[in-house]
């Protein structure tokens, strides 16, 4: 750490007691109020000059200690959600603040991941790494630990890069580079990018603008009104100053600055920690929250209900098959699989585990491939209903398979049927391949596939939902839902929650919607379902061209494009990093009651702040 300092992009300088004390000297008022005494001692006027320096000592001990006590106790706060990463340190895995990284340091990482340092591969496994940060491009790029010599960024595979973010599978690397020498480090450095000018920052700067205009007109006024009279010129510019000096709020910058911080730390008893303060004003002028249903309306402990064929009948097939996916995915954690393994623990020690295909957001499914001796080697693939039937050819019906387009109608019944009932079905399918069939599998393997049935998961509503719902539209926040779930489970789990469905919109039917047609689809509809990540922060942004202040709830790596383009990004104590790091409001309970609380200790130091 001596030798690389700390892995971050611009690094923190050390702000000492004696740097907080002469900031409060940095104002030009307090410089006017300076010239003041100066002229005072010069027209023999000490005492004048005195107390003027009195007031001014004064007013910097107790800015002083105010700004002092509050940096020390948001710092301690913010602590609490510093990025932290998996190391392997004397063989031994231990948790890590990103910023304590070194060259040499081994990291473990795994889906929802954000890159904490530019390292080469020593495994990796599945490992698929997005790189819009610094490559633009959209889609995310597969990684191997192959050793191969120096390329273009734009080549290289066997290289992460810090800011970056894991989108699946599992990896180890070695740190080769941290803070500024990193690749981001690198374009940081040759740029100056400030955080955008929340509407409380433009307000009070105009202010400022316009109290200075002011001043100065009735400064030179008045002094030229006293010379006219032949008033002493001295006594007459000193009598403006001191008008200028009592127009002026000399504590304006200091006063701002302590009151979001003890707001902050008022906020944090209501399980709000604010990463950035100005984002304060945003948090309580918020009048439109978007969020997932998922631990906001709903419990957030998903848990598997049922396993049944395509006619909706109960199926132990379906569920072996759904255990050997779960039990040997590594890649995106998924809280289905939790539930699947938890449910029944069943006896996989005959098979070998050959591939894995990961999740990702594009095709909505995963695979893993495996071989048994007596069955071959199959591909099971769970997903997405409507994803996955579009790679399925033939669907099991009584213990035999049949072309699948007859019974298409059944399933579509028995998927609708259940999700009317507020359970998010799943899909499985599966392939058949020769014994012989250990190679590399890819995406182009998921087709012919077989369909099984669907897995049945309840994610029950909060009991209290209903109350904080009713809050929030007090506060005059209406909340749009904005969720990868299918259409009917999100309309039944909107309205369990106890709040109007005043227009629903699809992923499908928002792809074919022109700009203009969007920009009314956000205004009029409360619940956005069966979207991708993409889709999400088009939505957030389209709702700020209409003119709300937004707020975006999320906790997924596929959240943080919409947590980054809201007004105020909002994320979870247990959130992926890349959503945590894309947030300005972290809850430490995820909730409604508590963003509600969080609201109304924001408006009231917003109202103190204006005061």
């Amino acid at each position: 750490l001596l030798e690389a300092g700390p892995n971050l992009i611009k690094k923190k300088a050390p702000v000492s007691r004696l740097s907080i004390f002469l900031a409060q000297f940095k104002s030009p008022i307090i410089l006017l109020l300076f010239f003041a005494v100066i002229l005072s001692a010069l027209a023999g006027d000490i005492i004048g000059s005195t107390i003027i320096v009195l007031i001014l000592a004064v007013s910097a001990v107790l800015g002083f200690i105010q700004e002092y006590s509050a940096k020390n106790a948001v710092e301690k706060l913010l602590e609490r959600v510093k990025a932290r990463i998996t190391t392997l340190r004397d063989g031994k895995e231990e948790e890590a603040f990103t910023e304590d990284l070194v060259p040499g340091d081994v990291i473990l990482l795994s889906a929802g991941d954000l890159v904490p340092a530019d390292g080469i591969l020593l495994e990796a496994k599945d490992f698929f790494v997005k790189e819009a940060l610094l490559t633009g491009e959209t889609f995310p790029v597969e990684k191997s630990a192959t050793t191969e010599p120096e390329v273009t960024l734009m080549k290289s595979r066997n290289s992460v890069f810090m800011g970056t973010n894991v989108i699946s599978g599992t990896a180890k690397a070695v740190v080769v580079r941290t803070g500024p020498h990193t690749e981001v480090g690198r374009i940081a450095g040759r740029l100056s990018v400030l955080p955008p000018e929340t509407d409380f920052e433009h307000g009070v700067k105009h202010f400022g603008y316009f109290l200075i205009e002011v001043t100065m007109v009735l400064v030179l006024v008045v002094f030229g009104v006293n010379v006219y009279f032949n008033r002493p010129a001295v006594e007459a510019l000193m009598f403006s100053l001191a008008l200028a000096v009592g127009l002026t709020p000399q504590l304006l910058p200091a006063i701002i600055s302590v009151n979001l911080a003890r707001g902050s730390l008022d906020m944090s008893r209501e399980g709000v920690i604010v990463k950035r303060l100005a984002s304060i004003e945003n948090f309580g002028t918020m009048d439109t929250l978007a969020t997932d249903k998922t631990g906001t309306l709903t419990e957030g402990t998903v848990a598997l209900h049922d396993h049944v064929d395509m006619a909706g009948a109960r199926s132990d097939r379906v569920l072996t098959h759904a255990f050997l996916n779960a039990f040997f995915q590594t890649g995106l954690k998924n809280p289905m699989d939790a539930a699947i393994t938890g449910f029944k623990t069943l006896d996989v020690s005959r098979y070998e585990k050959i591939d894995e295909i990961p999740y990702d957001f594009e095709r909505k499914r995963l695979s893993v491939v495996v071989r048994s001796g007596d069955a071959g080697v199959i591909l099971v693939t769970k997903g997405a209903p409507k994803s996955l039937l579009r790679a399925c050819t033939r669907v099991e019906v009584d213990g035999r398979t049949e072309e699948i387009a007859p019974h298409m109608d059944r399933i579509d019944e028995t998927y609708n049927r259940w999700s009317a009932e507020g359970y998010r079905a799943v899909g499985l399918a599966y392939r058949a391949f020769a014994p012989d069939g250990a190679r590399a599998y890819t995406k182009a393997d998921e087709t012919g596939l077989t369909f099984m049935g669907f897995l049945l998961f309840f994610d029950p509503p909060k009991k209290d939902v209903k109350k904080a719902v009713a809050d929030l539209g007090a506060l005059g926040i209406e909340i749009k839902i904005i969720t990868g779930d299918n259409a009917v489970i999100a309309r039944f789990i909107v309205k369990a929650a106890g709040f109007e469905v005043k227009g629903l919109f699809t992923g499908d039917e928002l792809a074919g919607m022109s700009e203009g047609a969007i920009l009314n689809a956000v205004e009029n509809a409360n619940v956005f379902a069966e979207v991708d990540p993409v889709q999400k922060e088009m939505l957030i942004l389209a709702l700020k061209k209409r003119g709300h202040v937004v707020g975006f709830m999320g906790d997924g790596i596929n959240d943080a494009g919409a947590i980054h383009a809201a007004d105020v990004g909002i994320s979870v104590e247990g959130a992926a990093d890349a959503a945590r790091e894309a947030a300005d409001i972290v809850l430490l309970e995820r909730g409604l009651d508590t963003l509600r609380d969080g609201v109304e200790e924001g408006r009231r130091t917003f109202a103190n702040t204006m005061k």
